[in-house]
């Protein structure tokens, strides 16, 4: 009989047991979960920050198709580290347009273009004119000197507007010594001429010639240098190493 009560409270304390672990046996690790941790879910970006993101990192000159209109890559490149330049040291004062005057293209060609830098637009895309000593179809000779007639490539920083024997006019400021900073005292300005013209070019093969002032067709003289006016970047660009290799802005 003492056996048998011995075999059954053994029984007993045996399941008694077993069942104060069952919790144990059943729960996660902890540790487990820390080294193993539940993976965090992607958010997928909207449409509008990935436009935005591409937009960013996609440069002016591609965005708008630059060289479709005939924009030397270039000419874009010098002008936009040299816009960028001046606007760090705060010799600029309209941040978001820059001008460029493409002196590698024939003047049959719409070789001015004035761009809205922050906003990726092409505001005006014409005709301009160089100096009547610097070519015909092309500007391939420039000059700093007074009575010379020859355009002068480089920066220069847009002043007052004025009207003159040419109508409504633009001052332009040269900024590099030795290479156009003449501009002012030669009355090199921007204004608006007849034979800047595609009557002009049909008649001849290419457009009137200045006494080195970068004239625009008259229809949209005033619009340009309003836009340009009072301290704009604008940027002449010759395809020669004589001029790049003289310009302490682009070194």
């Amino acid at each position: 009989m003492k056996k048998t009560l011995k075999g059954f409270y053994l029984l007993l304390s045996s399941l008694f047991i077993t069942l104060l672990h069952l919790p144990s046996v059943f729960a996660k690790p902890v540790l487990g979960n820390r080294l193993h941790p539940r993976p965090t879910v992607a958010t997928t970006p909207s449409p509008g920050d990935s436009l935005q993101r591409m937009i960013h990192f996609k440069s002016v000159y591609d965005s708008l198709h630059l060289d479709l209109s005939g924009l030397s890559r270039q000419a874009f490149l010098y002008a936009q580290k040299g816009w960028k330049k001046l606007l760090n040291q705060g010799k600029i004062l309209n941040e978001s347009v820059m001008a460029i005057i493409d002196f590698s293209q024939p003047s049959d060609h719409k070789r001015l273009y004035v761009l809205d830098m922050k906003n990726y637009k092409v505001l005006f895309n014409t005709l301009v004119a160089h100096g009547r000593n610097s070519g015909k179809e092309w500007a391939s000779s420039f000059s700093n000197r007074p009575a010379s007639y020859k355009s002068s490539p480089g920066f220069y920083i847009t002043g007052d507007t004025y009207f003159g024997n040419n109508g409504y006019s633009l001052k332009l400021e040269g900024i590099e010594k030795g290479i156009n900073d003449k501009a002012y005292a030669r009355a090199i300005v921007m204004h608006g001429a007849e034979y800047v013209s595609e009557s002009y070019i049909e008649a001849q093969g290419y457009i009137g010639r200045s006494e080195g002032c970068p004239a625009v067709p008259v229809a949209e003289a005033s619009d340009i240098i309003d836009v340009i006016k009072n301290g704009t970047c604008l940027f002449v660009y010759a395809a020669n190493n004589h001029y790049t290799s003289r310009s302490a802005i682009l070194k």
